[in-house]
Parts: C-alpha cells; structure tokens; sequence
C-alpha cells in the first residue's frame, strides 16, 4: 500500500464528501432506502476503493483481486456510490437505485453488478463468506495474495452466526482477512446498547483470538493505517472497531436511529445537500 502524503489524505475527504452526496440523491430519486450507515461509512469506503483495495474496475473478476465482503447490505448506496466514482459503472445509473430491473437493489446482487463479491439481505452472514473467501485463498494450489475484508454492522453482532464464524477463523489463524465492524451505536429500533449490549465489544473478539484494533472511523489516515498494521500481523485474522456517527455529515440525520432506514424527502435532501458543500476533485 502506498504511503500517504497530506494532499492523497485531502483526496480521500474530498471522495468521502461526494460519495455522502449521492447517498442523499440516489436515496431522495429512489424514496426509498437507508441513509444513516451508508453516510456513516463514507470516510472509510472512500479510503478502500482509492487507496486500501488491490482491484481494477475494467477487469472485475481479476482472480488476485483483493475481496470485499459487505455484510450488512442495507448500506449498499455507499457501495454503489463508491464503486461508480471509482469507474465500475457510469455514476447516471446510480439515479436507478432500487428500480424496477435497475442493477442497483436495496441489498447487492452478486449476479446483478460486476464487482460485488456476495449477495447479502440477511445480516450475519458476510463473515462466513469472507471466511470461506480467506481460506481458499489460503489453501489454493497458486496460493493467491489477495486479502479479504468484511464490512459488518454492530448490531449484526446479535447474530448467532457471527460468533461460529468468528471462532473459526480465530481456530484457524486466517491473518489474510480483515473484518470491520460500523461501531456507530444504532440499529432499526434504537441504540445497540439498550436493545441488546454489545459491549465489551473488543474483549470478545480478543477472546476468539482476534486481533482488535479500535479507531476513529471517520479519521481516513487512522483507518488506513490499521489496515496496514492488519497486514502485518500473521497469526490471527484482525478486526477493526471503527466507531462512527450514522448519518455523519447532515445535522438531523447524525446519531438518531430513526434514519436507519428511512429515505429523506426531497425537500430534506436539498437541506442535507447544503451541509455537504461539493468539494473539487480532479479525479471524480
């Protein structure tokens, strides 16, 4: 992974601020949608599609590719968002969100868009795929380089499946994969910790014989250089904490559960488009 120098660092805030732009335009056209994970996540997509990730958009299915699972599907507009700057497909057809025969569903289709790597509706279920993803990387006869990373939400960790997944790769030292957990506190209902307590969150996953790093998730430079510590770490899979704020970027969006999946109105889409002033960039 290249280093990173201030004016690389500006770029990826400069990415992240556009791609919350069209989370609010594709979510306002379509009237339908989740916003508050998706806005939440920008810093850290933008840093994986132009920087973190060894991938090329013309040739998607590229077998050394690096994988990148996302777990919790509802937040697929910042996925969409982020793969069309990046140049996987053209950035109008982004407006075809969640339209009938559109290739942009509200969960991602595998079968549907070149460069989705899983298909994902019920949650609990990317880190097992990932997993599976990691291991054949590793037991593969050209024992391909390429990592794996798996984007989950944190109330997905109420999911049973999760915590079998996690031993397992725990059991099995798989160091070529990286999960991530969306810390930002809120689920459909309400907060995580008053529906069912996730925390000591990083205790947990130490106790699975994880690696866990914990981090600001909207601080680009912090990210990026967890997932290179992550690189580096060789007998254990990693997991990173990145504590967010749904909805970061629009004031009445930010930290309240009742955006978790509820698509903002025209005239709510015009006030949120206003905090998110457009910066300039010379690549998207």
């Amino acid at each position: 992974m290249e280093n990173l120098r201030e004016e690389k660092i500006k770029f990826l805030e400069e990415v992240a601020n556009q791609l919350r732009r069209d989370v609010i335009e594709m979510l306002a056209e379509s009237g339908t949608g989740h916003p508050a994970g998706a806005l939440g996540m920008a810093e850290i997509f933008s840093a994986f599609y132009f920087h973190i990730l060894k991938h090329n958009p013309k040739k998607p299915d590229w077998p050394e590719r690096d994988r990148l699972v996302l777990s919790n599907g509802h937040t697929c507009p910042i996925l969409y968002a982020a793969m069309s700057r990046a140049g996987y497909f053209p950035i109008e057809e982004l407006k075809t969100f969640r339209k009938i025969n559109s290739r942009l569903q509200g969960h991602p289709s595998r079968k549907a868009l070149p460069g989705i790597e899983t298909s994902s509706g019920p949650l609990g279920e990317g880190l097992s795929q990932a997993i599976g993803m990691a291991l054949c990387a590793r037991t593969s006869n050209l024992r391909s380089k390429y990592r794996t990373y798996c984007i989950m939400s944190d109330a997905e960790q109420n999911c049973g499946n999760i915590w079998e997944a996690a031993m397992f790769a725990g059991n099995k030292r798989l160091s070529n994969l990286t999960a991530i957990i969306d810390r930002n506190n809120i689920q459909s209902d309400g907060t995580t910790e008053e529906i069912m307590p996730l925390e000591p969150l990083k205790e947990k996953y130490e106790s699975f014989n994880w690696e866990v790093l914990e981090i600001d998730g909207h601080n680009v430079e912090s990210f990026i250089d967890a997932v290179s510590e992550a690189q580096a770490i060789y007998e254990k899979p990693t997991i990173i904490i990145a504590r967010t704020i749904a909805g970061k970027g629009v004031d009445f969006m930010e930290a309240d559960y009742k955006w978790h999946g509820t698509a903002p109105t025209k005239e709510q889409a015009k006030e949120a488009l206003k905090e998110l002033k457009k910066e300039k960039s010379s690549i998207i």
